[in-house]
Order: C-alpha cells, then structure tokens, then sequence
C-alpha cells in the first residue's frame, strides 16, 4: 500500500542545518513520517524542534559541529551511529548565501561559500554512501540545490557556482551508486520565507515583486518541503534518482 511505502518508521534520518527554515520543514515532515532525527547545527541549539519532535513521540538527537570542517564529518557520522545503531537518511541541507558584487568577491569569500555549500556535501554524502553499503541496505540522500542551479541570480555568484555544483554532484553520485541501492536527489527550492530572507521579505517592493512572478501567487514556507522531502526519504520513490526537484511555486516557469 503507497501509505506503507511513504512511511519512515524505523528510519534514522541524519539532517545537517535541520533546526530551522527549510531544514526544519524537512525535519518536521521526516520526523511525522516516523524517522528518528539526528539533526547537526551550528549556533542555536534546536531547542523547540527536539520540544515537538518528543511531543509527537519521535526520537531526536543534537550534534554541535561545523558541517564546513571536513575533520568534523565523521565525527557527525559516528555520534549519529554511536546513538542510533545505524542511517538510512542523510539530507543535506547547510548553506549559507552572503551577497557581494561579483567584482567584489574575496577568495576568502569564495572558500568560506564553496566549503559549506559544496564540499561538505560531497564528503559527507561520502560517508553516508560508505555507510550505507556497510550496513547492506538501501540509502537515501537528498541534498539542497536551488533556482540558483538553474539561474544565473544578482550578487550571489560563489552561491550560484556552489548550488550548480551540488547539482552536478547529486547526477554523478546518482550515478555512480544506484547499482549500490542508493537514490541521490535534489531539492531546489525557490523564494521561500525564511531567516536567510528575512530582510527581502521586509523589502516590501522586492518582496512584491517576486510574489507577482510566482504563479503559486505566494512566497513559501518552510513546510512545503515536507511531503517531497518525505517522498525522497521513503521508497515510495526507490525509481526516483538523480533528480533536481524545483520547489518553487512555478517560478522557474515564468
């Protein structure tokens, strides 16, 4: 039955920045689903999402660690398996998006962008992906690409590179693994409302502008991502691989 499919009860889902915005839309929905979370943050400990996870009887586990820091990814992998016993899940959600003038970057600039929101995500996905086939059993992996993998954008070139990175990354693991039982997909989200977007969105002229381009009629919320996160999560989508989800109320269509 499809219900039974999209169910992740016995998962163990592993969410890099899943405390809050779109990772903790993501959160929410595979903890509802039924995963258990182990979820990595950075500066706020995600103190209300542990509060509802446990209200709905989930599991939920907080790793303090800079998902930036190559020599903090395994230790990631093993507080979550120390904990849990095992990984079914990884989403990797952590980014970041500093705006500068293409003519103004710094490569201190670049790197800091480029180590976050690429490089961590291949090498951790590296790890789950090791895991995985350790364990003999199917893996998901969804990472977080964006519009940006598919536009050009304003101010956000070591952003846009990043995300059409991961992009590329999510084809070639897909790739690579799906003989080894292991979907890689991708979210790409659109204009959602956010922390990161706080101050565009109190841009009432901009904030406008781009509602008026969404054929949704609407900005999104961060619990959009649920049910799509959680068809990527389950196998429910086990011929689902290597796909670049737009989450975007149809802006990429305008």
């Amino acid at each position: 039955m499809i219900l039974d499919d999209l169910s992740l009860k016995g998962k163990v889902a592993l969410i890099t920045g899943g405390g809050s915005g779109i990772g903790g839309g993501i959160t929410r929905g595979l903890a509802e689903a039924g995963a258990s979370i182990a979820c990595v943050y950075g500066h706020h400990e995600p103190t209300e999402m542990r509060q509802y996870i446990e209200s709905i009887g989930g599991e939920f586990l907080a790793i303090h660690a800079d998902v930036s820091d190559m020599k903090a990814l395994p230790v990631i992998m093993e507080k979550t398996l120390e904990h849990y016993g095992r990984l079914d899940i990884l989403v990797n959600n952590a980014g970041i998006c500093p705006r500068c003038s293409a003519l103004e970057y710094t490569e201190e600039m670049w790197d800091q962008i480029i180590q976050l929101n690429q490089k961590s995500v291949f090498f951790l996905s590296q790890l789950a992906a090791r895991q995985f086939v350790k364990q003999k059993s199917r893996g998901k992996i969804i990472n977080l690409a964006s519009m940006m993998s598919f536009l050009g954008g304003f101010n956000t070139a070591a952003y846009t590179a990043s995300k059409s990175a991961v992009a590329g990354l999510t084809k070639v693991c897909a790739s690579e693994w799906g003989a080894l039982g292991i979907n890689v997909n991708a979210l790409a989200p659109g204009w959602i409302k956010t922390g990161l977007s706080a101050a565009l969105v109190a841009d009432t002229a901009r904030y406008e502008s781009v509602k008026a381009r969404i054929p949704m009629g609407d900005w999104g919320e961060p619990d959009v991502f649920k049910g799509v996160a959680v068809l990527l999560a389950s196998s429910a989508s086990d011929y689902i691989n290597g796909a670049i989800i737009p989450v975007d109320g149809g802006y990429l269509t305008k």
